[in-house]
């Protein structure tokens, strides 16, 4: 749009003039520039049509619920004392918190708005909601609600007052009820609004996302269904007859059927021998069709539906990125930087109410450090995070040898090893170990007691019982092995070390239960006479790296994970088996002195 000013003339009257840039000869800027009649109309789409778009499109499905899906997939990190941790989590599994939270902001997207009602008991639902006052177990159910089960009152306009902006109360009207709800008591989501647009005209909700996207997805859906139908016109004979048009006027019936057969003949011929057998007179060719643009073609179309739904290609139609050495990560890490900003700024304050109730139903009381960390939804793999401790441990070693008090660097290293995800939830394990306060006299006291009083060295055997045995030797029966350990001796072993060492500078693993998942690299090998179960774990062999640094010792080059399945002469040859690919799920951890003779006490069954 041109801006309008004025020009003073010679005799001092202004005219009106008009910034912009105009071409009278080709009329670009004036009102014969056909692009100067586009204008945008708002033209939302009913209710039938959004259900009947989500219901038929792959494409419109996965825009409303890939990133509702997302922004819950990795759900909350707790960070407070371990058994609090555990009681928060059992609450909000009990209440489905997640799955409630998952299917609230599907609903936003597809309908343009959707609630979630925390249920206390209370009969007097137009009472607000006072976390405070709640007691254990008073959080007793979560409901969701669409915007057409749930309508707001009308819209708070006082500037100064906390809830400006929206509904102070919410009515549901439905066949046996008639309830009216303050707001504090819902956790409420809207789809895409305009801003400001509630204050105006009332209208609180917002609108389904495919209202902005479906126009995208109707030009893709219509261009792969174009590419489809002209398929059929891939290949097309012509033939030319002379004076057809005359001989179908003159001959009639008789005529069109004889032409007919005539063709159907030597279209047999053609397909029997290749030949086409026709008049000296009449004149064949074939027509082609081309496809060579029609791919790029289908992907611009996709690139549209992609930056519409900001959802990059290769999450959106699940293909692999193109280009030389492309991985798409970048793509897909910014968009989980989405997801993340719409957890940090529109779902989090939302949940604010909602969550202080959670916390007391769980625990009885409110205790002021606990607080909750998104997870991230880049996962980095198992090798990464190895790497990452490892980096985390060496930087904090530097950092001591350079003279930074040993508190600071444990407490940076808990921090920034939490945050980082090696090690989920360390905080609230070392919180509960006592925590590293520097200038705490009584943790000074406790050093110097454990320096002063150092347990003797002795040799160290570390295992962790494989709990899941009976599973792991169905499939080692299955396999032909005749005779194995027992399950309850199934084990994975940690360290063993001959040589004496500190058994408290090892220290204790963070996790209790380790879960190997199912898949991953898996072989069979023979470690002497013993059949093993390799496997891959970052968890145990980082353990391992512990122990040796505290001291202890190992007979082999490298540390490998493996579950021992038999000592038997007879058992099967290691290329006639398939390993096993299930979980191995892993006990505690069980500390014991080396047993020189361990080898005395191996009974198979």
């Amino acid at each position: 749009m041109t801006k309008p000013h004025f020009r003073r003339t010679a005799t001092g009257a202004t005219i009106p003039m008009r910034d912009g840039l105009r071409n009278l000869v080709s009329g670009m800027g004036t009102d014969r520039d056909k692009a100067s009649h586009s204008f945008y109309s708002l033209d939302l789409l009913s209710d039938v049509q959004i259900e009947s778009a989500y219901r038929t499109s792959k494409l419109a499905q996965k825009i409303i619920d890939m990133p509702a899906e997302d922004a819950g997939r990795e759900w909350r990190e707790w960070q407070a004392e371990g058994a609090d941790i555990s009681k928060i989590e059992a609450e909000e599994k009990c209440l489905n918190t997640r799955g409630k939270l998952i299917e609230a902001l599907r609903i936003a997207r597809f309908r343009g708005g959707s609630a979630i009602m925390i249920g206390t008991g209370d009969t007097d639902t137009e009472e607000p909601l006072d976390p405070s006052k709640m007691g254990k177990g008073g959080l007793k159910y979560l409901t969701v609600l669409n915007k057409g089960e749930i309508n707001p009152e009308e819209i708070q306009r006082d500037p100064r007052e906390s809830g400006h902006g929206r509904p102070e109360f919410f009515s549901i009207t439905a066949a046996d009820t008639n309830l009216r709800i303050h707001h504090s008591r819902l956790v409420l989501f809207r789809g895409p609004t305009v801003p400001g647009h509630s204050q105006i005209t009332g209208q609180w909700w917002g609108d389904s996302v495919l209202n902005a996207v479906l126009a995208q997805v109707q030009r893709d859906d219509g261009a792969a269904a174009n590419a489809d139908s002209l398929l059929f016109e891939a290949k097309v004979d012509v033939l030319k007859v002379k004076n057809l048009t005359e001989n179908l006027r003159s001959g009639g019936e008789q005529y069109e059927k004889l032409l007919l057969q005539r063709f159907q003949l030597a279209s047999l011929a053609k397909g029997i021998n290749g030949a086409f057998i026709l008049d000296s007179e009449e004149e064949y060719e074939q027509k082609q069709a081309s496809f060579g643009s029609v791919p790029d073609l289908m992907d611009r179309f996709a690139l549209r539906v992609s930056a519409a739904a900001e959802i990059p290609l290769t999450l959106l139609y699940g293909q692999s990125p193109g280009g030389l050495n492309a991985t798409g990560d970048a793509d897909t890490r910014g968009y989980y930087d989405r997801v993340k900003v719409r957890q940090t700024l529109d779902v989090e304050p939302e949940l604010t109410i909602l969550d202080e109730c959670l916390i007391r139903s769980a625990l009885g009381d409110r205790p002021a450090d606990v607080h909750y960390n998104w997870k991230p939804l880049w996962q980095p793999s198992d090798k990464e995070r190895a790497e990452n401790a490892d980096k985390l441990m060496t930087a904090a070693e530097k950092m001591e040898r350079l003279g930074v008090p040993i508190e600071a660097v444990v407490k940076a290293a808990v921090n920034a090893a939490t945050e980082s995800g090696a090690f989920p939830g360390l905080e609230g394990y070392v919180k509960d170990a006592g925590g590293f306060d520097g200038d705490n006299e009584e943790n000074e006291d406790r050093d110097d007691t454990l320096n002063a009083a150092d347990a003797a060295p002795r040799t160290l055997y570390i295992r962790r019982p494989v709990l899941n045995g009976d599973e792991i030797l169905a499939w080692a029966k299955g396999q032909g092995f005749k005779a194995t350990l027992p399950a309850d001796d199934l084990h994975v072993t940690i360290a063993f070390s001959r040589e004496p060492v500190d058994w408290m500078k090892v220290g204790e693993a963070w996790d209790e239960e380790i879960k190997v998942n199912a898949g991953g690299p898996r072989l069979m090998e023979r470690f002497g006479d013993a059949r093993v179960l390799l496997f891959a774990s970052s968890h145990l062999s980082w353990r391992h790296e512990e122990t040796k640094r505290a001291g202890a010792k190992w007979d082999h080059p490298e540390y490998q994970p493996h579950v021992t399945i038999s000592y038997a002469a007879d058992a099967p040859e290691l290329d006639e088996i398939q390993p096993y690919t299930g979980e191995i799920i892993l006990g505690p951890e069980v500390f014991e002195e080396v047993n020189p003779k361990w080898f005395e006490g191996v009974k198979e069954q």
